[in-house]
């Protein structure tokens, strides 16, 4: 027999219009704002924006009609034609008075921002931070980026995408190359206090604070009837990653997903897997040959025979870089966001993602993922093999991209769990993770041969970095003592008089 608490959890995937308690409904709310951390807020306009052509204009467009502030926040800004574009718009801005904000990640921008790009962004009066720069005095702290994309005007209007501002988003049609697939969405509404209040904590933790009349920005009025939850992700948090969980265990007909740097964990395939075991549609939409990061690739494809034997259909892009970030359930519950599906985006980095409860936005999500996949190819299952196969999408000619090699520390997860799994022996190792294990093995061998031949080249760069670590937690232990020496202390307690002993 079913607990209330799964029949509850049975009923959370029905359409709204159908008849469902109000008690239900208000426990469907609670276990969605629980797991994501982020209320439902109501009264929303919400625009689906596919791509640079259309994500970029009306960026620019809401950057034109700025008034009173702009906050800008963007893994990386290039200073490429794209990135040039949205500067000299960002600085005209600001020239006539709107106080301009822009926040980049230090990694992301790294070798992709010049020097003189941030220059002619200061000297036209535009505040512009760099987010986690390399510490000496915390060498561990560079694990954790800024990967938001969003941009909010005045407290009215605000964009999450998954796009960065780059020239790779663009394309070049002079040159046949194609823009990169990325998904986007507009919105107004009272919704987007809470993408302003996510910007205010990244910029604080950047520096200064913003000042009160733009850090406590109060709901704007409604805008529309979209209800949706911004879900801004800090380090440790994994909120994409509970809800992702949860929206699979609730999906009773269809869950499509597409993402740029897959390498899911357990937890996540395990969820997956068990949709589709249920009868339900499950999709997993990566990149072909046209990734902009070959490693990470190869993470996934090792994945793909577990996800195939499970009943989960997976599609390779045909074009050039598939950077979307995006799933959609049922075509009432949609994601779409910076959040990629590996354990750096879950737990190390900042996050911000929209997850809309909306049959009408659910089914512009779901016809676009269909338009997708006319540009895909299906991997199947053949023998013992995993292989592609274009009978049901005939792809166009793939091309190589190129772009930020910053997703590396996405193989964590898989290489962690499938070399657990062989030291630990809590799981069998599966067919699938064969290759993953002889990658390893010929790592270990390598590094073992290489401290046994020339120990220096191994314990040299061992011992210095493991003497920065001794430095820095020293240095942050004085920085601690001195802080504490300096509060200032109440005066002493009075002695008190003998107290006479409990009988």
């Amino acid at each position: 027999m079913a607990t209330p608490s799964s029949s509850v959890i049975a009923r959370l995937a029905l359409p709204y219009n159908a008849p469902v308690s109000s008690t239900l409904r208000l426990l469907a709310n609670q276990a969605f704002s629980r797991t994501a951390g982020a209320p439902l807020v109501a009264g929303n306009r919400v625009r689906l924006l596919r791509d640079a052509r259309e994500n970029y204009p009306a960026w620019l467009d809401a950057i034109a009609s700025a008034r009173r502030w702009i906050h800008f926040e963007s893994y990386i800004l290039y200073s490429d034609r794209a990135g040039r574009m949205f500067a000299e718009a960002l600085a005209e801005r600001a020239r006539a008075g709107v106080q301009v904000r822009v926040l980049c990640d230090w990694l992301g921008s790294l070798n992709k921002t010049s020097r003189a790009y941030w220059r002619g962004l200061q000297e036209a009066g535009i505040e512009a931070r760099l987010f986690n720069p390399l510490r000496l005095a915390a060498p561990l702290a560079a694990l954790s980026r800024d990967h938001r994309k969003m941009i909010a005007i005045d407290g009215h209007t605000a964009f999450v995408a998954g796009l960065c501002v780059g020239d790779q988003w663009v394309g070049d049609p002079g040159r046949d190359i194609e823009p990169w697939r990325d998904t986007g969405v507009g919105i107004e509404g009272p919704a987007v206090a809470d993408i302003e209040a996510a910007f205010a904590d990244a910029w604080a933790h950047a520096g200064p604070p913003l000042p009160d009349e733009e850090r406590q920005v109060g709901p704007a009025p409604p805008a529309g009837d979209v209800a949706l939850r911004v879900v801004a992700s800090m380090p440790s948090m994994g909120g994409v990653l509970r809800l992702d969980q949860l929206v699979a265990a609730v999906a009773r007909h269809r869950l499509w997903v597409s993402d740029a740097y897959f390498v899911g964990g357990p937890l996540y395939v395990e969820a997956l897997l068990g949709a589709a075991r249920d009868g339900v549609d499950v999709r997993l939409l990566v990149p072909g040959s046209g990734t902009d990061l070959a490693a990470v690739q190869r993470l996934t494809r090792a994945g793909y025979r577990v996800l195939l034997e499970g009943g989960v259909r997976v599609f390779e892009w045909n074009g050039t870089m598939m950077h979307a970030k995006t799933a959609v359930a049922d075509g009432r519950w949609a994601r779409v966001g910076s959040t990629n599906l590996n354990l750096q985006s879950w737990l190390g980095n900042w996050e911000l993602d929209v997850a809309v409860e909306d049959d009408r936005f659910g089914a512009e999500m779901e016809a676009l993922y269909e338009a997708d996949l006319a540009n895909t190819t299906e991997i199947v299952l053949s023998h013992r093999r995993v292989r592609p196969t274009r009978a049901d999408f005939p792809g166009r000619k793939r091309r190589r991209g190129s772009g930020s090699t910053s997703r590396a520390a996405a193989g964590a997860l898989r290489i962690g769990n499938t070399f657990g799994a062989v030291l630990t022996a809590k799981r069998p190792v599966g067919p699938a993770e064969a290759v993953m294990l002889l990658y390893g093995a010929g790592l270990a061998l390598g590094v073992a041969t290489l401290a046994l031949v020339v120990p220096a080249l191994v314990a040299i760069p061992l011992g210095l970095f493991v003497a920065w670590l001794g430095l820095s937690w020293g240095w942050q232990s004085w920085k601690l003592f001195r802080a504490g020496r300096r509060e200032p202390r109440g005066p002493r307690p009075e002695p008190e008089g003998p107290r006479e002993a409990a009988g």
